[in-house]
């Protein structure tokens, strides 16, 4: 058995959002018409690999991403609550100043640290939950490939902490696109590549949503 083992981080596909809020950990958003277009790409792109787990986030945009994979891999979803998305104050709410939230001065406290940050679950704890879950997987595919469906920020930060580099970002600076895959491999525990690629690139339609 060989000692390479690839964790693939696949960003859900998108989401059925006409109001554009940030939905975060908010139940019943799932995948719109194109998200669930993105999600048979995605696991057309798998077709060939040599996937032996495939772990979800709870969050049902999640779970109706990893379901195709699922039916072409003949694999069962494991759910691992560690994939889900990061806590966020602004959740449930549009984000922007004109109507938005930022109009409104009980939010502006929430806005004062970039570096923790103030307005949602720490970078740090985000880093250690998404790293435990990656190495769970890790383990579980030992010698082969897992996937595990995710979120924009708890993959982008991991991947920040992956390649060395700060945790505060503009989200508009985040190279995690629906239904992308950042792709982490590893000798043994060592992890020695960090990949990105877009396997549903050109189905969207509409422009993403940073934090959702």
């Amino acid at each position: 058995m060989t000692d390479t083992t690839i964790v693939h981080l696949l960003r859900h596909g998108e989401v059925h959002n006409p109001e554009r809020i940030l939905y975060g950990r908010l139940p019943g958003y799932r995948l719109s018409e194109d998200g669930v277009l993105m999600a048979k790409a995605a696991s057309r792109w798998f077709a060939d690999r040599d996937v032996t787990a495939l772990v979800s986030s709870p969050m049902q945009r999640a779970l109706e991403t990893a379901a195709p994979l699922a039916d072409a891999l003949g694999l069962p979803v494991t759910v691992d609550d560690r994939l889900i998305e990061a806590g966020n104050h602004f959740e449930g709410l549009t984000f922007g100043v004109g109507t938005g939230s930022l109009r409104r001065p009980e939010h502006w406290r929430h806005l004062v640290n970039p570096f923790r940050p103030s307005w949602g679950e720490p970078y740090k704890l985000l880093v250690a939950r998404m790293r435990a879950a990656v190495i769970r997987a890790r383990e579980t595919a030992l010698g082969h490939e897992a996937v595990c469906v995710s979120h924009q920020l708890p993959i982008w930060i991991l991947r920040l902490h992956a390649e060395h580099r700060r945790l505060w970002h503009h989200p508009a600076r985040r190279e995690c696109s629906l239904a992308s895959l950042t792709s982490l491999t590893f000798e043994g525990s060592r992890l020695v590549e960090v990949a990105y690629s877009e396997p549903a690139a050109g189905i969207a339609t509409g422009p993403d949503v940073a934090g959702a």
